[in-house]
């Protein structure tokens, strides 16, 4: 066959090379280029729709249009209905009320769910996905079996007119910049666990060509390389894309539009995630002062009818004022969705060091997947985990989680340690027939149900929540209810192997305030940029059977990956060092004890900013009191003002203490990582 001449290979190794140099960003437009043959301003259009499950609405009285070009951020909680507007564009759902058409012309690409356990080859399984390519190679195969030359002329003109001859090409290269090494490709299909099959159903959708594509959280099985990779090629397509996420800086880099399913209602705001976020919180503020307007228009009127409903003289215009307050359409002040919020209990124990490792090796048996591992872990340390997907992160996460034992080397941990270990397969190890309160009962059974159903409110599970059994629960359930049992054991270790997968924006922003207060140590891997980077206080890289602190933020390793992907970057660990690892460690242990009263102070600082402007805020109401500016009061409201600047002036003195102290820390960490 023509798709495997000399000259589509030739294509395929300059297209390869093109990624191995980084130059994504060149080749990038020739591919999503394909991607899209329609270029005219069709449009996607909503007109009232309604669309119901389980007898309750999800959306009701939509109208949107969405147009070619177009990149769409769906976003909402879980449960909302995202993925039932994806199931109606697709006509796999009854649209209960409207009307939602989409351009009958357009070629639609979207993620399939299930992935059969075939022996097809991976390459040859992404290449399914151009459904018309095999139906052209086909017909070819009938025509070049039938001898018949004109049919196999006319077969050869439509298969270059949909782009055949570099198709094999473009499948490899999404399957590399997916995290598929060069010799998967000719893997089977069955020898794939699910998260990579489900890569090869994105792999398909991302290679057929479309002219709208459906996205349905694509980064849940990503790891860091590959959602930088994808969030590259995504803004080079040219058709319309939709795109449910709860990643907000994956949101933020490729759409350009948001549709925010809010109480029932489906909403469009012009912008990335960031310009979304804040007309949101304008469109919230005005909304609220009208609701406040009417409510005391709704309250003067009120008062009218029932001063005067009683006398004759009055009556007309009582009954008039009735009228209007009936006329009234209620605006209720819509209020953000509900956030998820907890706190870490303070560890019983933090003892120095929780972990000391000195040139170990990590692996499986006899394989060797890490050597010379030189870490250690103390009371604040907050680690990020970076390196392309099967480099070795979760090896360390599981040697640090005990759950493999060291092959060689220095591995010692104290005493008081407790790890709480956040994985799919912790995940996994739930019991599927019990409920939520079970799973505590049976970790304190000492503990009342009053004080058990509490804690798991707090975690999103309220009344007959907690008691329904897990198997049926969502995968954000099932994360919630592990993070609540990690929590509950008051870890001084925390290891988290990509947490946020399935967990909604709100969960994720809760996950992220609770994380950034915690007491002990931390070691993170994640795609999620924005949990990474907000808790993240340093950085190592896994590459290449060596852990080393990689030498800048998530901006920088992004740039790494996309730019020079076989650059090793620079590292505390090169031989251009100037300084040993066991004089870093050392000067490590040191800076941490000198700048500690900075850390107090700066604590202190807020604490005391977070007393005064709690008072400050209770003594403005009181000051909105018309009565104390009366002459009988006049002692008591002089005792207030007093109050009220002395209050203000140990607010200026504990911002101005802990700006000081900021700076002073900031300098301190410069000055250190400078000299390392």
């Amino acid at each position: 066959m023509w798709t495997n001449g000399a000259c589509d290979k030739a294509l395929f190794n300059f297209f390869s090379h093109q990624v191995i140099k980084g130059q994504w960003a060149t080749i990038s437009t020739i591919l999503s280029g394909l991607g899209s043959k329609n270029k005219t301003e069709i449009m996607i259009l909503l007109k009232q729709l309604a669309l119901m499950q389980g007898g309750e609405y999800l959306l009701r009285d939509v109208s949107l249009q969405f147009n070619t070009g177009q990149k769409i951020g769906i976003i909402g909680r879980n449960g909302c209905g995202k993925s039932t507007l994806f199931k109606a564009i697709l006509q796999q759902f009854p649209i209960e009320e409207g009307e939602l058409s989409v351009p009958v012309e357009w070629q639609i690409a979207h993620v399939a769910q299930e992935t059969p356990s075939v022996q097809r080859t991976a390459l040859e399984y992404v290449l399914d996905g151009e459904v018309r390519y095999r139906e052209l190679e086909a017909q070819l195969d009938a025509a070049n079996q039938a001898n018949d030359g004109i049919k196999i002329a006319e077969l050869h003109g439509q298969l270059q007119d949909i782009g055949a001859d570099t198709l094999e090409a473009r499948a490899g290269i999404i399957l590399n910049g997916l995290g598929f090494a060069q010799q998967q490709h000719a893997l089977p299909v069955s020898r794939f666990s699910g998260g990579w099959r489900m890569r090869l159903n994105l792999a398909q959708a991302l290679l057929k060509r479309s002219d709208l594509l459906l996205l349905d959280e694509p980064t849940n099985h990503l790891d860091l390389d590959a959602v930088i990779w994808l969030e590259s090629w995504l803004r080079s397509y040219e058709g319309c894309l939709m795109l449910i996420s709860h990643d907000r800086d994956f949101l933020d880099a490729v759409v350009n539009n948001i549709a925010s399913f809010e109480s029932k209602v489906l909403r469009h705001y012009a912008g990335n995630y960031s310009a979304f976020e804040k007309q949101k919180a304008e469109r919230l503020r005005l909304q609220e002062a009208t609701a406040r307007k009417q409510q005391e228009k709704a309250a003067h009127l009120q008062k009218f009818i029932d001063r005067f409903g009683a006398k004759a003289s009055k009556a007309k215009q009582a009954q008039s004022r009735k009228k209007q307050l009936d006329k009234l359409v209620q605006i209720i002040p819509e209020t953000q969705e509900s956030s998820f919020s907890f706190d870490f209990f303070e560890p019983e124990k933090l003892p120095n060091p929780l972990v000391h490792m000195e040139k170990t090796e990590a692996g499986y048996g006899d394989i060797s997947i890490l050597k010379n591992i030189q870490l250690n872990l103390v009371p604040g340390s907050r680690i990020g985990l970076l390196g392309r997907n099967g480099a070795g992160k979760s090896t360390l996460i599981k040697l640090l989680a005990g759950d493999l034992a060291p092959l060689s080397g220095e591995y010692s941990t104290s005493a008081g340690l407790k790890v709480g270990y956040f994985s799919q397969h912790q995940m996994d190890k739930l019991q599927p027939d019990m409920s939520a309160l079970q799973h505590f009962q049976v970790l304190d059974p000492k503990a009342t149900e009053q004080a058990l159903r509490n804690y798991l409110g707090s975690f999103g599970f309220h009344g007959d929540d907690a008691l329904s059994p897990v198997a049926p629960m969502s995968g954000g359930e099932k994360a919630r209810l592990s993070l609540a049992l990690i929590v509950y054991q008051k870890p001084n270790l925390l290891l988290l192997d990509e947490p946020t997968n399935h967990l909604d924006m709100q969960t994720r922003l809760g996950l992220t305030l609770a994380l950034q207060s915690f007491e002990g140590a931390m070691v993170i891997v994640s795609h999620d940029r924005f949990l990474i980077s907000a808790v993240s206080d340093d950085y190592y890289l896994v590459d290449e059977g060596q852990v080393s602190r990689f030498d800048g933020d998530i901006h920088d390793y992004e740039k790494w990956v996309l730019n020079k992907p076989g650059t090793e970057p620079k590292s505390s660990e090169s031989a251009s060092s100037n300084v040993s690892r066991k004089e870093t460690k050392r000067l490590e242990a040191e800076f941490r004890k000198t700048v500690q009263p900075l850390k107090k102070q700066i604590s202190a600082g807020e604490k005391q900013m977070e007393q005064c402007q709690a008072r400050l805020t209770e003594l403005q109401e009181t000051l909105a009191d018309t009565s104390l500016y009366e002459a009988h009061n006049k002692e008591q409201l002089k005792t207030l003002l007093a109050e009220q600047a002395q209050l203000t002036g140990r607010l200026e003195e504990a911002e101005q203490s802990w700006l000081e102290a900021q700076e002073a820390l900031e300098e301190a960490d410069h000055e250190f990582r400078q000299m390392l």
